[in-house]
C-alpha cells in the first residue's frame, strides 16, 4: 500500500509535500510506487482532472531520505524552479545524525565526486579527474551524545548521494546508511537524513516561500529535540 504524502502547500503553480522515507523521487528499476506517480494520481483524484496531469520534478531526494520537496504544476513553474536549482538560489537545509563527531563544530566540506552509474555508487576523487563534479556543503554540529552527532547541513550543490558520501569521507558516516556507512550500518535501519527546510522564490508571484519538516520521532532522532 502506498504511503500517505502530507501536503504542506499547493496553488496553481507549485506543490510542496513531505516525502516519506524509502519512496523513490521518480520511477526506478524497482517499480515501487514513486513520488511523481503517486502525486499525479492524487492530483487527478482530488481535482477531478481528465487525461494526464502535468507535474514537474524540480529536485530529488535519495530514496531512503524523507522531508520537504517541491514539485511544479505548470511547465512555466518547472522551468523557473529548475533555473533556481541550477543557479543555487533555492535554499536547501538538511538534518543528519552521523557516527562520531566532525573535527570542527562547523565548517565547509568540499570534495570532487564521481558517480559509477553501473553500481549507483559515488566516490570521492582527486580534482580534475574526468567526469568528477565539485560538491560543497556547510555544516554545523547541533549536539553530540552516545557516539553520535546531530548535524545541520546547508547544501550548495545537489550531487547524487552528496551528503552521505562527504560525511563518510571525513570518517562520520550517516547512521543507517547501508551504502556508505561501512560496518556501522545495521540491516533494515533507515538512513538518518531529513530534508528539514526548503526556501525558494515563487515562480510567478516572486514571494519568498519557506517550508519546514521535522524528522520522525524514532531512533536516532529521539536523542535530541530536533527543530527545523
Amino acid at each position: 500500500m502506498a504511503p500517505a504524502i502530507p501536503v504542506l502547500y499547493e496553488d496553481n503553480h507549485v506543490l510542496v509535500v513531505v516525502k516519506p522515507p524509502n519512496v523513490p523521487s521518480q520511477e526506478d528499476d524497482s517499480r515501487d510506487p514513486d513520488m511523481l506517480t503517486l502525486l499525479k494520481a492524487d492530483l487527478k483524484h482530488r481535482h477531478g482532472k481528465p487525461g494526464n496531469v502535468f507535474l514537474g520534478l524540480v529536485h530529488r531526494l535519495d530514496r531512503p531520505v524523507g522531508g520537504v520537496m517541491v514539485f511544479a504544476k505548470t511547465s512555466k513553474a518547472a522551468s523557473r524552479l529548475s533555473d533556481a536549482v541550477r543557479t543555487r538560489s533555492i535554499r536547501k537545509e538538511y538534518t543528519a545524525v552521523v557516527h562520531g563527531r566532525p573535527k570542527d563544530p562547523q565548517g565547509t566540506l568540499r570534495h570532487y565526486l564521481l558517480k559509477d552509474s553501473k553500481t549507483n555508487r559515488v566516490s570521492v576523487v582527486p580534482p580534475g579527474k574526468d567526469g568528477a563534479k565539485e560538491a560543497v556543503l556547510d555544516y554545523r554540529v547541533l549536539g553530540s551524545q552516545d557516539g553520535l552527532s546531530l548535524v545541520r547541513i546547508e547544501l550548495h550543490t545537489g550531487r547524487p548521494h552528496q551528503i552521505r558520501v562527504q560525511f563518510s569521507a571525513i570518517g562520520c558516516p550517516l547512521v543507517g546508511d547501508q551504502r556508505y556507512g561501512g560496518t556501522h550500518a545495521q540491516p533494515g535501519q533507515q538512513i538518518a537524513l531529513w530534508s528539514t527546510q526548503l526556501q525558494f522564490e515563487h515562480p510567478t508571484t516572486k514571494e519568498t516561500l519557506r517550508f519546514t519538516s521535522e524528522p520522525m520521532r524514532s531512533f536516532p532522532w529521539i536523542l535530541w529535540d530536533v527543530k527545523p
